[in-house]
């Protein structure tokens, strides 16, 4: 089978869309080397890079098309894959070309969730235009649409009354590499290169109101000096951030609360910014904090999970589905409750061996093996009908 993908997030994403398409991509390619693939990047990439040997990426020619991206994104590429017989083409983040589905091309769009519909006041106007457009025609227009979590499966249903039929569940897995233990030497190799402290608490994801760093920050500040550990962050954001930074700096926060990725150091350096020194930051950490109000899956809850830490999260929206029997959830409206689980992770040690047993168990239902099978499925189901 001749597979193309929408790699535009693959090369040039650092969030959770891009971790999820050079996941899958790559899981693939080496579980299912048979097929060939090919990444339709609109533009050269320099932040990233996908590995395999059954892949083949793809940039526009035409100058027009290296001048006019989007649009040889969102529709101009169907002339390449008409002319080299692709069989299938798999939109990895919400999107499809258009018109796409007058040609003998099946498709696949994933959706990861449909959080302009639930907080349409933290997007622009014409955002939410924009992203409701091409979300609807994507599920209209695709074979079928593979949402990541049953809480993205339901809000399909309940907002765009999708046909049930058309969705497949398949859940994503994280980069390898969080499930393999850092050596103690690397540990510390990493903990000297970022000057890290003997304990801390982790933060990652983008600083943004949904993700809810505001009240972890309060969370530290009702610890006090009973647990004096320090919270780091990892993420970007900006008027959101800026209100986390205010707070931090009202209430003295500046000594327990840093955030690494504004450190010079970090923003240069290729390892941190593709996650490759991550699994190590994990794996030191005394526990994973990510009380988000609503995700589609929330990747950082399973590499917390895989790294073998403790894993404090969200118990609304898709939160428990990522995080199983082995995350401690909290309400996120409670500061009060991600302080007492923070407290709780760093003084019961027993307790917290035992969460992340449980934790590692669930992990195993998202390896790359499982999830690119599933994947896999759907596409041969595609192409059977």
């Amino acid at each position: 089978m001749q597979i193309a993908f929408d790699a535009k997030r693959a090369f040039h994403n650092g969030t959770g869309l891009g971790h999820y398409s050079r996941t899958l991509i790559e899981s693939l390619s080496r579980h299912y080397p048979e097929h060939a693939y090919f990444l339709l990047n609109p533009r050269p990439g320099k932040r990233f890079s996908v590995q395999g040997s059954a892949l083949h990426e793809v940039l526009p020619k035409n100058p027009v098309d290296q001048l006019f991206t989007s649009a040889w994104r969102s529709n101009g590429c169907k002339k390449w894959l008409t002319q080299n017989k692709i069989d299938l083409y798999h939109g990895l983040s919400h999107e499809l070309p258009f018109g796409i589905d007058r040609t003998p091309i099946a498709t696949v769009v994933t959706m990861h969730d449909l959080i302009p519909e639930r907080y349409p006041k933290q997007y622009k106007w014409i955002d939410r235009q924009i992203y409701d457009r091409k979300f609807r025609y994507a599920c209209k227009k695709a074979d079928r649409i593979i949402a990541i979590s049953e809480q993205t499966k339901a809000d399909l249903i309940e907002f765009y009354q999708t046909d049930e039929r058309k969705i497949s569940v398949c859940y994503q897995s994280c980069n390898p590499q969080f499930y393999q233990p850092v050596s103690q030497t690397e540990k510390e190799r990493i903990r000297k290169k970022y000057n890290l402290p003997a304990c801390y608490f982790l933060s990652v994801g983008s600083v943004i109101e949904r993700k809810n760093l505001l009240n972890t920050c309060k969370a530290v500040k009702l610890l006090g000096a009973t647990v004096d550990i320090p919270l780091l962050v990892i993420g970007s954001g900006a008027a959101y951030k800026r209100k986390v930074q205010r707070y931090i700096t009202e209430q003295g926060l500046e000594n327990r609360i840093r955030f690494l990725s504004d450190e010079p150091a970090c923003r240069s350096d290729s390892d941190f910014i593709n996650a490759k020194d991550f699994p190590a930051i994990y794996q030191m950490a005394t526990a994973l904090l990510y009380p988000s109000y609503f995700e589609g899956f929330g990747i950082p809850v399973l590499e917390g999970l895989c790294s073998q830490v403790a894993v404090i999260t969200s118990n609304r929206s898709c939160l428990p589905e990522a995080g199983g029997a082995g995350a401690i959830y909290v309400d996120p409206d409670s500061a009060e409750e991600i302080a007492g689980a923070m407290q709780r992770t760093a003084t019961d040690k027993a307790w917290v061996h035992e969460q992340i047993e449980r934790g590692w168990q669930h992990a195993q239902q998202f390896t790359t093996e499982r999830t690119a099978a599933a994947v896999m499925q759907v596409y041969n189901e595609v192409r059977r009908t």
